[in-house]
């Protein structure tokens, strides 16, 4: 009996951390029955940056010979790569969460998958599927973390960033590049924006709230817009970047004539580092931080965020991150935004 354990392990431990391709579904077919597994009683599990989630995958019986594995659909190409896999006595970590996950184990049916320090990339759908031989089946959930997309472009102008350099743009400002499905849920929410960014899978888009003339047109009823997929290397647009809250951080200001240079040592002299555009989006959409005054950024720009609008506050009338563009670093106008992690 102990060699049989002993060989089944090294053969889970021998398999290799492949990826397949995911197939989108077509139609709707109905769900398989579950034999083995039970269904969870919600299909989507909600968290915050920097919190611990568990994904739930639960058997209702153990089949003899049977192993169990987690993989992540990645949304910027659809594959599907191994996390974790078990026989129910050892198992094996794959792929970069592999430091950050492991399973849950409440008791002998439970496969469930812990995420620790959960990240903005892995907000995602996940499935835990039951191998059995020709008895395979599989239940799906999804990874939903609370953010916010926002537009973003470069200090030298609109339409600057191919594919990568969108990319590294978003990561640079503690954001990653926004899903389809982000940006839509914006968009539903109200991001109206005229310039078309890059999204995750390397598609180009732009929401528009309010037809008008400069945006597509009056006649195109309001939507997110495309351009489809581009070419990654070659053409240039802004970036549409995604954030989400960060447990146990804070962004606040400091009020005072700074140029850059001494914003930047302000905020250290605190213990803090100046805040990067997504840390202010997050600040002013899950903390409410609201401040009529404008200060710097990481990036050389200068914002300031507004949740209850007022005549002397920029006069428009919706909640917003107000921005001054990216004006001369030697300029001694403005304060600083500060960032303290936790």
């Amino acid at each position: 009996m102990h060699r049989l354990l002993l060989l089944s392990s090294l053969w889970l431990l021998a398999v290799p951390p492949a990826s397949t391709i995911f197939q989108r579904p077509t139609g709707s077919p109905a769900p398989p029955h579950l034999q083995y597994l039970l269904e969870p009683l919600h299909a989507a599990v909600h968290t915050q940056r920097g919190a611990t989630a568990t994904l739930p995958c639960v058997l209702r019986a153990l089949p003899r010979n049977y192993r169990v594995k987690w993989s992540k659909v990645e949304p910027a190409n659809y594959r599907e790569s191994i996390i974790i896999i078990t026989n129910g006595l050892y198992h094996k970590n794959y792929g970069p969460l592999s430091p950050r996950v492991r399973l849950r184990h409440s008791h002998r049916y439970d496969a469930s998958l812990t995420i620790t320090d959960v990240a903005l990339e892995d907000e995602g759908r996940y499935r835990c599927q039951l191998v059995n031989g020709l008895e395979d089946e599989s239940v799906s959930l999804t990874l939903h973390l609370e953010g916010i997309v926002f537009p973003y472009q470069p200090s030298n102008g609109r339409y600057k960033f191919n594919y990568h350099e969108a990319k590294r743009a978003c990561e640079q400002q503690d954001s990653r590049l926004a899903t389809y499905q982000q940006l839509y849920k914006a968009w539903t929410e109200g991001l109206d924006w005229c310039n078309a960014g890059w999204i995750l899978d390397g598609t180009v888009h732009y929401p528009i709230i309010n037809s008008r003339e400069p945006c597509g047109g009056r006649l195109l009823l309001p939507g997110v817009r495309t351009y489809g997929a581009r070419d990654k290397q070659k053409d240039r647009f802004d970036a549409f970047c995604f954030t989400s809250a960060l447990q146990g951080s804070q962004v606040y200001f400091i009020r005072g004539h700074l140029n850059f240079k001494e914003a930047g040592q302000a905020c250290r002299n605190n213990g803090a580092a100046i805040a990067k555009v997504g840390q202010l989006y997050s600040a002013w959409k899950f903390s409410q931080l609201d401040r009529c005054d404008g200060g710097w950024l990481a990036d050389g720009s200068v914002r300031y965020p507004i949740t209850t609008p007022r005549q002397r506050c920029g006069g428009l009338p919706d909640p917003g991150v107000r921005s001054f563009g990216f004006p001369s670093k030697e300029l001694r106008t403005y304060g600083t935004y500060c960032f303290a992690g936790k």
